[in-house]
């Protein structure tokens, strides 16, 4: 490992530090062989297949590990798309938030409206809890509905219930919740999916919030491992074709519409770990189920965790202003761990992100930026950092040797953005 970082704090001069800070607010750190890499603003496929990649149908695609996060694969992720009933997982993580906020209980009762029953229900046509017009189904039964059989009208009838009509739960609720779980380019017009130009998700943010939905409702999530619900005296079977076909396969959600194209978030859990691919645009339900496979399949057998840092091992140190020392030393409370290959091709670029000099004093434990780790082009793993030491304010000397610094350093960087 080459590490472009001081050793240590006890730097030859003051002016090292200045120079440091004048370079970069950002220190990197080199992670075995390659020069620094910076992050892509587009997707891109990896190494080619005889080199360990993944060549794929999916006109877009994602596979993330789910504990860190980390990407092993994308392929025009950031892409927006009618996301069609994977949008669901939305509504459900709405519904599931509404739980654990005490506003909503699972035994509260909604009734099926007539919107909800010809639009989501049985006269439809399309996928469906079969719910009684004008009956009273329960939160619970609702989202199993939702869920398992993926219906429609049980997404209306939760909208409905919730925010009184399916337009206010879908412009306000959904829009809202999803911008506070940084899903930014998902934009909603109904509950459910069906086609509505004002429907489109990216693969990327259906990535992130299964994530969160399965890390932060840990016991709801089951629901979506179940493989069939009955209602109206109706049996039907859990859409999703992984829960059949892959070992330790527990979830999502399947999609369709024409717009769409055929789609899938599926997750699953072999040998500790935990991975979670999204498709979505492909031609026909079989293509969906084979390419959702094969990636996590690929996955699977290609990658391993490495832990790069330790929990509490100093990562590196962030300049200080005013302080009894010109530098802190930064770590994580949690090991930095990424999804590398077991081939050992991949080349990994750790860098430290913040807003410097730091003012003292400053205490332990106080956030400061974030540690950025990118496997070759793309960024693999982003993670909090922190203080683990104390720095006390420094002598009014000190003080004014560091103001003159910045004040140079400002100019010097006026002067650099003229070139």
């Amino acid at each position: 490992m080459a590490v472009e970082l001081p050793r240590s704090r006890a730097s030859s001069s003051a002016d090292a530090r200045l120079w440091r800070g004048l370079i970069a607010a950002a220190l990197a750190i080199t992670v075995g062989w390659g020069s620094l890499v910076h992050a892509a603003n587009h997707s891109v496929q990896g190494a080619a297949k005889e080199e360990g990649g993944f060549e794929g149908d999916a006109p877009t695609a994602i596979l993330i590990e789910a504990t860190s996060g980390s990407v092993l694969f994308e392929k025009n992720a950031d892409e927006l798309r009618a996301p069609s009933s994977m949008m669901k997982l939305m509504t459900a993580e709405v519904v599931l938030h509404a739980l654990k906020q005490g506003d909503i209980k699972l035994t509260d009762e909604y009734r099926i409206s007539e919107n909800a029953w010809r639009k989501g229900g049985a006269p439809s046509g399309t996928s469906t809890m079969f719910a009684a017009l004008n009956s009273k189904v329960s939160v619970d039964d609702l989202l199993h509905g939702a869920i398992i059989q993926s219906g429609n009208d049980a997404c209306i009838a939760l909208a409905e219930g919730m925010a009184g009509n399916e337009q206010s739960f879908a412009a306000d609720m959904m829009t809202k919740r999803a911008r506070e779980l940084g899903l930014t380019q998902s934009t909603f017009a109904n509950s459910n999916g069906l086609p509505d130009p004002g429907n489109k998700m990216t693969v990327r943010e259906l990535a992130k919030l299964a994530r969160y939905i399965m890390l932060t409702y840990p016991e709801s999530y089951k629901l979506f491992g179940e493989k069939e619900f009955t209602w109206n005296k109706i049996r039907q079977l859990n859409r999703n074709p992984l829960l059949t076909s892959l070992e330790g396969a527990d979830g999502l959600k399947t999609g369709y519409t024409k717009e769409g194209g055929y789609g899938m978030v599926g997750s699953a859990v072999q040998n500790g770990i935990r991975l979670i691919v999204v498709v979505n645009g492909l031609e026909d339900s079989e293509d969906r189920a084979s390419e959702a496979k094969k990636m996590l399949e690929w996955g699977f057998r290609n990658f391993e965790v490495k832990t790069l840092f330790a929990a509490q091992q100093p990562i590196g140190y962030a300049k200080v202003f005013g302080g009894d020392s010109g530098s802190v030393k930064l770590s994580s409370p949690e090991p930095v761990k990424v999804m590398v290959q077991k081939n050992g091709n991949d080349k990994l670029i750790a860098r430290i992100v913040y807003n410097g000099p730091v003012r003292a004093p400053i205490a332990p434990g106080q956030q400061v930026g974030v540690v950025k780790v990118w496997r070759n082009a793309n960024i693999a793993v982003e993670t909090p950092i922190y203080t683990s030491e104390a720095i006390g304010k420094g002598s009014t000397m000190r003080r004014a040797v560091d103001g003159v610094s910045e004040l140079v350093i400002g100019m010097f960087r006026a002067g650099a953005e003229k070139l």
